[in-house]
């Protein structure tokens, strides 16, 4: 990127800051879950609009919107970078304490997709501007989606609606509580894990708990699935692929002195290797059919594939590496972990070569945070951080400039 783009990128941000701290303190204020993500829809497409911008609302929520020259002079079609955003938040309760606490009881953005919208929005305003300037030599398409914390996700929606149709790579940060503001996280390959949710239903007559041998024990076979077939699957699919069945509901019953007619362990499932996801299902369904066999019981397993692994393009990981070296320098930019958490964003790099990074978000020194409680808290500095990574990518890769 050229001094000049780079300073200007960088001005744009800063000016942007506050604004950007107070647009996502409301996003926070006011959640909403998957597929209901009504008023967060209307807020980015009410700011997208007042800069001059023409977004464009998807099926129920999420939207897109197009910045820049769609044609080069010749009329050829220009390579169009996608940036993408999730907005949904989670239902469980907000403690992070702080003046802008949900007001939305059992509802919290507790994974960081107040974040994600945030900068993806300041990014597009940045371009915008720079678009304005004549400073923008190629597209970007900002992609605000719904509902990823579902499984199936969102992604398959927004898919549908053609979110990608000429677009070439597609980007997306993720909130990384681990690191430090002013730290991104890259990887070449596979930076999370396929992810399915799975459900194990077992019933039968139910009885007398006096006289277990009349009835087939719902319970105690309950038990046995929750206890012996993650052991199985670590036994029949290879160790290496980081395969890995964790339960985290149960129920069976009501009453301490009769045995249930039926009982529902759910969890999820978790590969990260794409071979072993593809062969998982089978093995999950026979491992539980064999342990639940001598207790007389009907089982029904559940199973939904969730998402593959996000498999970044080494390409485009570069690129965005480049790009955040401008932004936090050198040694801001450090090899992450494959993790076992699951991304829908993983389906945009079916279609397209692309990347996810992590944006640190973690005080120095301060205490650790993790995804998906009720108290995360960010170190807001961060999002000055993605608006600039984001803008600085689309306006300096896409230039080819140095």
């Amino acid at each position: 990127m050229s001094i000049s783009v780079r300073d200007t990128v960088t001005s744009l941000a800063a000016a942007l800051d506050d604004e950007l701290v107070a647009f996502r303190r409301d996003l926070h204020a006011h959640p909403e879950v998957s597929r209901a993500e009504v008023r967060t829809t209307a807020r980015v497409l009410e700011r997208l609009r007042a800069a001059g911008l023409e977004p464009r609302p998807m099926l129920v929520t999420g939207l897109m919107c197009d910045i820049g020259p769609a044609r080069g002079p010749d009329g050829e079609a220009l390579p169009r970078l996608g940036l993408r955003a999730d907005l949904d938040a989670l239902p469980v309760e907000d403690r992070c304490g702080c003046a802008w606490e949900s007001t939305v009881p059992h509802v919290a953005h507790a994974c960081g997709h107040d974040l994600h919208t945030t900068a993806v929005l300041g990014a597009g305003l940045v371009l915008a501007a720079l678009d304005a300037r004549g400073l923008l030599a190629h597209p970007v398409r900002l992609i605000f989606q719904p509902a990823e914390e579902q499984q199936p996700g969102g992604a398959h929606d927004v898919l549908a609606q053609g979110v990608l149709d000429g677009v070439d790579r597609v980007v997306a940060l993720h909130t990384e509580p681990k690191l430090d503001v002013g730290q991104v996280g890259t990887r070449i390959g596979p930076i999370t894990s396929a992810s399915d949710s799975i459900s194990v239903t077992v019933s039968s007559a139910g009885g007398h708990t006096s006289r277990p041998h009349l009835t087939g024990d719902v319970v105690y076979a309950l038990g046995q699935v929750i206890t012996q077939v993650p052991g199985v699957l670590g036994r029949r699919l290879d160790p290496r692929s980081g395969v890995n069945l964790t339960w985290g509901s149960v129920h069976a019953g009501d009453v301490h002195n009769a045995i249930p007619s039926t009982g529902t362990v759910a969890g999820t499932l978790r590969c990260l290797d794409v071979r072993a996801w593809e062969r998982a299902g089978q093995v999950l369904q026979e491992a539980v059919a064999q342990v639940v066999a001598p207790y007389e019981v009907d089982v029904t397993v559940h199973h939904v594939r969730g998402v593959p692994p996000v498999d970044n393009d080494e390409v485009v990981t570069g690129e965005l590496e480049a790009a955040a070296r401008a932004v936090v320098g050198p040694e801001g930019v450090v090899l992450t972990e494959q993790s076992l958490g699951g991304e829908d964003f993983a389906w945009y790099l079916t279609k397209v070569p692309g990347a996810m990074a992590r944006l640190g978000t973690g005080t120095p020194g301060g205490r650790r945070y993790d995804l998906h409680q009720g108290d995360l808290t960010i170190d807001e500095r961060a999002i000055g951080v993605g608006v600039r990574l984001l803008a600085g990518m689309a306006a300096g890769v896409l230039l080819h400039a140095d």
